[in-house]
């Protein structure tokens, strides 16, 4: 299977934990978005459930395929989210916001009994960081809030560099929620929980990708099928 492949086998699987009268969280991003469609398939054929879109992206797909929306006011907790991630690791902590909805997820994750993460193989890393680590940042005092993160990165570990994100046209990308996003290539991430911890008492940063403890399952898609690791 090539790659786009590997993530519609691994949302397909994703879509057998689905039941009827369940409230979902539906991710961000290519391998979510297969999913989505998916769940819109059972929904034609019957399937009744109601879902809260992470970001304006899924919205539009999810009503496309006839998905039945809520929010989080609406309905404040969910029985399961499903989404992608940019890199897993083998304790199933996650960097995620490379789509830029990473607060949205996080806050969609956290109001969720279960997290089902969908990848394909090339997801998994033995360690987290090879991937930049997206920090989701207010518009405000950028130049000290990325001074103030470099610090407190260089306080847990070496840093890279930071860059704030722009779009393919050159403009700076802006979220859904009217925040920017702070790329930071650091190769390597020696302690998730520090590193999270830290960058997180920055003022100015309100999300960042690092998602601790929030995953239940993860099913891969590879070339010789669907692998599902549960966390222990």
């Amino acid at each position: 299977m090539n790659t786009d492949a590997q993530k519609r086998a691994a949302a397909a699987r994703a879509v057998e934990f689905v039941r009827p009268g369940m409230r979902l969280g539906l991710g961000t991003g290519s391998t979510a978005k297969h999913f989505v469609e998916l769940i819109g398939e059972r929904v034609r054929s019957g399937l009744d459930i109601v879902a809260v879109p992470t970001s304006e992206a899924t919205s539009a797909v999810a009503r496309r395929c006839g998905i039945s929306l809520t929010t989080l006011d609406e309905t404040p907790e969910l029985d399961l989210t499903v989404d992608g991630a940019d890199e897993i690791d083998p304790g199933l902590y996650l960097i995620k916001g490379g789509g830029g909805a990473l607060l949205r997820e996080k806050i969609v994750a956290s109001a969720s009994a279960r997290m089902i993460v969908i990848a394909d193989q090339s997801k998994c890393v033995t360690e987290l960081g090879h991937f930049p680590l997206p920090l989701e940042i207010v518009s405000f005092g950028v130049g000290a809030t990325q001074r103030a993160v470099e610090k407190a990165i260089r306080a847990t570990q070496r840093t890279g560099a930071l860059a704030l994100r722009r779009r393919k046209d050159g403009q700076v990308f802006i979220t859904d929620e009217g925040h920017r996003i702070l790329d930071v290539a650091l190769g390597r991430i020696d302690d998730p929980v520090a590193l999270a911890h830290a960058v997180s008492e920055v003022p100015g940063v309100v999300a960042h990708g690092l998602f601790i403890g929030l995953t239940h399952m993860a099913i891969i898609g590879g070339p010789d099928g669907v692998k599902v690791v549960e966390r222990s």
